[in-house]
């Protein structure tokens, strides 16, 4: 209410001002003519000024639900197309309102009918090319040479690859691919291992995972299943060096369950850990490897987020990356 009064003052401040300017300038005219009758001017100024207040007292009461929405921030649609005035500039300020709200409404709409399409394409790209990769694969498996092995490399790349642009495109409709229930970590985090082992081979670096089997949270079992897989891509990217390990952890403090990524890596630079879960952002360390796409610890982030996780990161450079993801 008295932000609403103070935007009515605001408003009529010149129409106050001219009122004032107008009845000093009378008086002046009058007293040049010789009117010396002073009880009846300030008779007929009184006169004046209550029906100036009258006027205004009107104005304000009539108007007052127009310059409350005015002063107060709309925290819902229905406040916008909402009036319960008549007066006729409320009422134009609501109908322009309504008119700016229908387009608002036609272009998002539009907006959104576009983004379904894309995302239904990006879905239906991604699984013509799936076909072919596993094709691919079937045709490599069986060979035992460094040509095959190569083009086996590759062709997990290219399905990680993939699957990331999956990922990224559900990210929309997350709540529509989501089944919470209990996961055994030493169960996931050894599947995620196991299904990575060609990763392992070729960069020389070795898993050890330390999670008591029994140790469980309540999580969607597929999207955990994406960030282990996207912690332990990362670790092995940046382990710099043969012979290095990677460190899977799971253990309870308190009421929370942590489970921990450590590797033996370069490491991140000070000035870049504050921005590692930023979309696109690469680094310094991202200059040096080329597969590095600045997206994969940015989807990290947002799953646990909607998952209701929290994540953490601590790096020392040259040292190793430590990552834990919180329940």
């Amino acid at each position: 209410m008295k932000k609403g009064f103070r935007l009515f003052l605001r408003e009529q401040t010149p129409l106050i001002f001219i009122y004032f300017i107008q009845l000093a300038v009378i008086t002046f005219v009058y007293w040049l003519g010789g009117f010396k009758n002073w009880p009846i001017a300030l008779y007929a100024a009184l006169l004046s000024g209550a029906l100036f207040v009258g006027y205004m007292t009107y104005r304000y009461l009539t108007h007052r639900r127009f310059y409350k929405r005015l002063s107060e921030p709309v925290t819902s649609v229905e406040e916008i197309t909402y009036t319960s005035e008549h007066a006729p500039l409320p009422e134009s300020l609501h109908q322009l309102t309504l008119s700016h709200n229908r387009v608002y409404q036609t272009r998002l709409l539009g907006i959104k009918e576009q983004l379904d399409q894309h995302i239904h394409f990006i879905h239906q790209w991604v699984h013509q090319m799936k076909t072919p990769l596993s094709v691919l694969h079937l045709m490599n498996q069986g060979r035992d040479d460094e040509e095959s092995a190569a083009i086996g490399d590759e062709l997990d790349r290219m399905r990680k690859g993939l699957d990331m642009v999956l990922y990224a495109a559900r990210l929309d409709s997350f709540e529509h691919d989501l089944y919470i229930e209990p996961v055994s970590l030493n169960t996931l985090v050894r599947s995620v291992t196991s299904e990575q082992k060609r990763l392992f081979i070729r960069n020389h670096v070795f898993p050890y995972v330390d999670i008591d089997p029994q140790l469980q949270v309540i999580s969607d079992e597929k999207w955990l299943k994406f960030i282990v897989t996207q912690l332990l891509t990362n670790a092995v990217k940046y382990s710099g060096g043969r012979n290095k390990k990677i460190q899977f952890r799971g253990y309870k403090q308190k009421d929370q369950i942590i489970l921990s990524v450590e590797d033996e890596g370069i490491g991140i630079p000070k000035e870049d850990i504050n921005r590692v879960f930023d979309p696109f952002f690469t680094g310094e360390n991202g200059r040096t490897v080329q597969e590095s796409t600045g997206m994969g610890l940015y989807l990290v982030k947002e799953v646990a987020d909607r998952l209701g996780h929290s994540i953490t990161l601590s790096s020392v450079q040259h040292q190793g990356t430590r990552i834990e993801l919180i329940f």
